[in-house]
């Protein structure tokens, strides 16, 4: 009797789970996976494309005679298993305007892409004073030429307004022809079967020499001016106290029609100076400015090491967070060091007649069973945020107001074959290696994440917009010795001040892409910055 009642018991207890079971909801997420553009190419490319799988965007670059609005794609990689609401790869897209793209897997991910093409323009007539003001947007040309110039009698000495070779202008002007700007001029200029309509202005201007803008550095001072074109323009300046002008060589002045620039070398830092545009016998206004102090590059000879466990990290054991003194430069080698030990190192290999340490940076694979990575050595200034897997997450930068004109020190590398290349680049497999030793100068409003993980990859782009000024040292030949080098460093813009100071030393230019010899070596010593030309 009692088996009977727990039957039934056990039945009853059956029938509700099944009841119950039916009414179960699968609440789960589904798991949130970014789908990426992983690469995209373009007939008619000026440089790569650069991706941002941060922001969701990408920019394709064209050449000037390239169809903005009839681009064809080449190339369109996005994330395994992902779908596209868009298939670039058929027919042409008018990238004039930006395009949305949307990637889906589970979620939907939307994608901008966009173009940028710089078509060069000029206008110059013979005499003017300063630069052609040229309107893209508003199609419009003004030149001003002097008081005593007869408006209807101007020569032209320069012009292109539109992608060269495939533009016609109506009516036909080229290089020595007279022309009449009394009143505004209308000129079509037809290419890819579409015409658009430019208004070219000339005015009268009393003003024959002006300056412009003066941007002062640390030991340099950028000035610019205008002024007639077919005048002898210069620049004079002064320190504070002083009587008389010192006027700046030619040979340090850069003349564009009727504007000129300069670059006012081996200043003294944190003085004040004045500056003025000349012509012939005449002087432009005077602009005085002060110039920035200097400073000097946190451990850049490499002397402060810590052995953490067996991490190798480039600063002393009791140092700070960096600006206070303490850390400026970190590794890889936290992620490394998952798979073997720190292939960034001290090192008593030293130039000659130097003494104390170097940074010895390797290309090693890490794993076991021949599992694993290639590792390249690098070190940089920022910090190692946490390891992913097996990719490293890294905080490029170090706060940084100054702009210093040159990165110095000493290198030596030993190079190899590559022996391990991604599935990527396998065109460069039996290719010697290259080691990369770099500096960038930014406007980041807080350290810059770099992600290894080909699944959400950010790298560093040296020609992305919040690059302010940028120089680089490449090499795929092995040395005997140390070698001294010198960075020149190439500025955007001489009034942008920076806010992040970049530095990379890598024994394999393509280690992001765990590409590399396992022969090469990178030796860097006394890293130092110059504010001077």
């Amino acid at each position: 009797m009692k088996t009977r009642h727990l039957n039934t018991l056990i039945l009853l207890l059956g029938i509700l789970a099944v009841s119950f079971g039916g009414c179960i909801k699968n609440d789960l997420p589904y798991p949130k996976i970014p789908q990426l553009i992983l690469a995209l190419q373009a007939e008619g490319e000026l440089n790569p494309a650069r991706i941002d799988s941060t922001d969701y965007t990408a920019t394709i670059f064209l050449e000037e005679t390239t169809d903005i609005q009839a681009v064809r794609f080449t190339r369109f990689k996005i994330s395994p298993d992902a779908t596209s609401d868009k298939d670039l790869l058929e027919g042409t897209w008018d990238l004039s305007v930006p395009m949305t793209v949307t990637l889906s897997l589970y979620q939907e991910y939307q994608w901008m892409i966009s173009a940028e093409q710089h078509i060069e323009r000029y206008f110059t007539v013979a005499g003017q004073i300063g630069e052609t003001v040229i309107d893209p947007v508003g199609r419009r040309i003004v030149v001003n030429v002097p008081q005593n110039a007869d408006l209807s009698d101007l020569q032209i000495t320069s012009i292109k307004l539109g992608p060269k070779d495939i533009s016609v202008l109506t009516p036909e002007y080229a290089a020595g022809s007279k022309i009449n700007l009394k009143s505004p001029l209308r000129i079509d200029v037809t290419a890819w079967g579409r015409t658009e309509d430019w208004t070219i202005y000339a005015q009268h201007t009393a003003q024959i020499v002006s300056t412009n803008a003066v941007d002062a550095w640390s030991q340099v001072i950028w000035a610019y001016g205008e002024g007639p074109a077919d005048a002898h323009n210069f620049f004079e300046y002064k320190k504070e106290g002083d009587q008389a002008w010192t006027a700046v060589p030619d040979a340090d002045i850069t003349l564009k029609d009727g504007a000129f620039s300069c670059c006012i070398k081996h200043l003294q830092p944190l003085t004040s100076y004045t500056v003025r545009a000349c012509s012939d016998n005449n002087t432009g206004n005077e602009i005085t400015v002060t110039t920035q102090g200097t400073q000097a590059l946190p451990d850049g000879d490499f002397e402060l090491w810590w052995l953490n466990g067996r991490i190798w990290c480039p600063w002393g054991e009791d140092a700070a967070q960096w600006p206070d003194g303490g850390r400026f430069w970190d590794t890889g080698n936290t992620g490394a060091a998952t798979l073997g030990e720190s292939n960034v190192k001290p090192s008593d290999y030293v130039p000659a007649g130097l003494s104390g340490k170097s940074a010895e940076l390797k290309t090693e694979f890490k794993g076991i069973a021949g599992i694993g990575k290639l590792a390249a050595g690098s070190i940089y200034s920022g910090s190692y945020k946490k390891t992913d897997g097996t990719n490293g997450i890294l905080d490029f930068g170090r706060v940084w107001a100054l702009r210093p004109t040159k990165l110095r020190g000493y290198y030596q590398y030993t190079t190899g074959d590559i022996n391990y290349a991604s599935k990527e680049l396998p065109d460069l497999k039996g290719r010697p290696d290259t080691c990369s030793i770099y500096i960038a100068l930014t406007d980041w409003t807080q350290p810059y994440e770099i992600r290894t993980n080909p699944n959400n990859r950010q790298l560093f782009d040296k020609d992305a917009p919040y690059v302010i000024g940028y120089g680089e040292l490449q090499r795929g030949s092995s040395m005997d010795s140390y070698e001294e080098f010198e960075i020149e460093i190439k500025y955007k813009s001489t009034s942008q001040v920076p806010s992040y100071i970049m530095i990379t030393c890598a024994s394999s230019k393509y280690g992001d892409y765990f590409t590399g010899s396992t022969s090469s070596v990178l030796y860097v010593d006394q890293l130092s910055l110059s504010y001077d030309y």
